[in-house]
């Protein structure tokens, strides 16, 4: 893959990703289950190795046919094997509880610093485009990135020591072997040099084999998420594709988006199975290999039988352990790939707060009043969208701010909560704590519909009954404790009333609605604003709207247009507007 990060570059990613879990306050706990999983490899490694001693001794007692020293050993056996039972048992499950720290841990930070601050509004326009799919690399990812860093760390530490134990052993037992050169050239320890060469020629040709794998690994984790997601997008837009009768268009697009994963997919099979060819021929020589190596001495008598299937099983070892790159390369690919998806959507939120930060519109909250100076604001590409020159909006004047579609409007009201970072100028804004901005689709948590208003349950039932029966919505007063999917459940028009359920409920000292009544018919949208009027006597309503009917229930108004502001009520401060169409 062109432009792909070398292997050293995504090791250093890997402990960029990993270390900031083993400096934090989960360290401890995590480093006693950490420690607990190497103390029981370490020992899993050790019983490998009486394992080793005792394959001698069994198979000489067979040889000798000497029924006591069987039996003695079958007794030894016992207690090793139980011994390795408990060891692994226990290695999984310490290990497990390890994962589920670790990823508890990842995933709250992530989710902590994709939600921060509408991060995860502002990554649409990050430097370098969108990050593909946060759900997946916030849910799937993180899971593999962990379980793949445990697996293939501390299988690569029981590859080292296996090595360390069963090399001296193997050393050992191989005795000298001459090689028929000239007057013969005697070659120490030649199991284990035969071990390594093996193993070292099977990692060099696997590496080659395997090479495309990271590239399609990650191709494949992108198809896949992009394929469920455009299933959960025909789910949620069910009702609008029914209508429109687009079913067969959006099966189009389904079999378009399943399609391409296919491709990709075939691609991966097909490497993995050259890669199968391989590694399954390399296995299974590698059954025969000792005996063909230590057959020599055997049969002229310099080993017993107990010596040759311990020497069988002690390259096995060695040729196992030098052999832990071949066995793992394709969780390599896997991990690899995830490295790259986790440190690239990191990387994007990074870019988002660093864009944010540098943002030359500055925006100061905590004021009592709304202000806007010299506001420039420009689209992600750098061309101006719009033009403020001076507009104040005091404490008890209801705004309404009008204009043509694509003037900007929603737009000053998101730079006005502080998601907006393209552009330049001066805000002054209210506390946040102070603010309630209303979208044109409000968003409703799957839950119940006491978390859909967004109150905790020590809010009295009767307070939030009262406010769903004040903006018409009295048939949902009794469903407070009932778990469904609210976004789904409510019309778009029953939505926005719930929204304005909640400004009753918060009580804000401020209220930025934007298109928050388009669902709504003229009359209920009246009694709504009157509503607000009436319980929420000290709280500012600032509306952006294009309905002319909304006027009466406004001090004043804005109008945003190319050649300038119009305006009526109150006198606006000096300055001039001019927003781009």
């Amino acid at each position: 893959m062109h432009g792909a990060p070398s292997t050293p570059n995504r090791l250093v990613r890997a402990w960029q990703l990993a270390a900031p879990f083993w400096r934090s306050r989960e360290s401890r706990p995590a480093l006693a289950l950490l420690l607990g999983v190497i103390g029981l490899t370490l020992g899993a490694v050790w019983l490998n190795v009486q394992f080793n001693s005792w394959n001698s001794a069994f198979y000489n007692s067979l040889q000798a046919r000497d029924s006591a020293a069987f039996g003695h050993q079958l007794l030894i056996f016992s207690g090793l094997a139980a011994a390795f039972i408990v060891a692994a048992v226990y290695r999984l499950y310490l290990n497990q509880l390890l994962q589920m720290r670790w990823r508890k841990w990842m995933t709250d930070k992530l989710l902590g610093r994709w939600l921060e601050g509408g991060t995860q509004y502002r990554l649409r326009f990050a430097d370098g485009g969108s990050p593909d799919n946060p759900d997946q690399r916030i849910a799937e990812d993180v899971r593999l990135f962990v379980s793949s860093t445990l697996e293939l760390s501390l299988g690569l530490l029981n590859a080292v020591v296996t090595l360390v134990s069963f090399a001296g052993i193997l050393w050992a037992l191989s005795g000298d072997y001459v090689l028929p050169i000239g007057d013969g050239i005697r070659i120490p320890g030649f199991m284990l040099w035969a071990a390594l060469l093996y193993s070292v020629a099977g990692s060099w040709l696997i590496h080659r084999l395997g090479r495309p794998l990271t590239r399609l690994n990650a191709e494949q984790q992108r198809r896949e998420a992009d394929f469920r997601f455009g299933l959960v997008r025909a789910r949620e837009h069910g009702e609008a594709i029914a209508l429109s009768r687009s079913e067969a268009d959006e099966q189009a697009r389904l079999k378009g988006a399943f399609g391409l994963l296919l491709d990709n997919w075939l691609a991966l099979v097909l490497r993995i199975k050259r890669l199968t060819w391989f590694s399954s021929g390399y296995g299974q020589l590698a059954v025969v290999f000792p005996f063909l190596a230590a057959a020599p001495r055997y049969f002229s008598g310099g080993i017993e039988l107990g010596g040759l299937m311990q020497t069988a099983q002690a390259f096995d070892q060695v040729q196992g352990a030098t052999s832990w790159f071949v066995d793992a390369y394709a969780s390599l690919a896997e991990w690899f790939a995830t490295i790259d998806r986790l440190s690239g959507f990191e990387a994007a939120i990074a870019a988002t707060h660093a864009q944010a930060a540098r943002s030359r519109i500055q925006r100061r909250a905590g004021a009592d009043e709304v202000r806007i100076e010299d506001l420039e604001t420009r689209r992600p590409d750098g061309s101006v969208m719009g033009t403020l020159g001076s507009l104040s909006l005091s404490p008890g004047e209801h705004t309404l701010i009008g204009g043509p579609s694509g003037i900007g409007k929603s737009t000053l009201l998101r730079a006005l909560a502080g998601l907006w970072p393209h552009g330049s100028g001066s805000l002054q804004v209210p506390a946040e704590a102070d603010s309630l901005f209303l979208p044109q689709q409000p968003y409703l948590p799957a839950g119940t519909l006491r978390e859909a208003l967004g109150e905790a349950t020590d809010t009295p039932d009767a307070r939030l009954q009262a406010a769903l029966e004040s903006v018409h919505l009295a048939e949902l007063a009794g469903q407070l404790e009932v778990r469904r999917d609210w976004g789904r459940e409510l019309s778009p028009g029953e939505q926005q009333r719930l929204a304005f359920a909640r400004i009753l409920l918060r009580r804000p000292r401020w209220v930025f609605l934007d298109e928050a009544t388009s669902a709504l018919d003229e009359t209920i949208e009246a009694r709504l604003y009157e509503l607000l009027r009436r319980e929420l006597p000290d709280t500012t309503v600032v509306s952006v709207a294009h309905r002319s009917s909304l006027a009466r229930h406004h001090q004043r108004q804005v109008w945003l247009g190319a050649s300038g502001p119009a305006q009526s009520g109150r006198a606006a401060s000096a300055g001039a507007l001019a927003l781009e169409a």
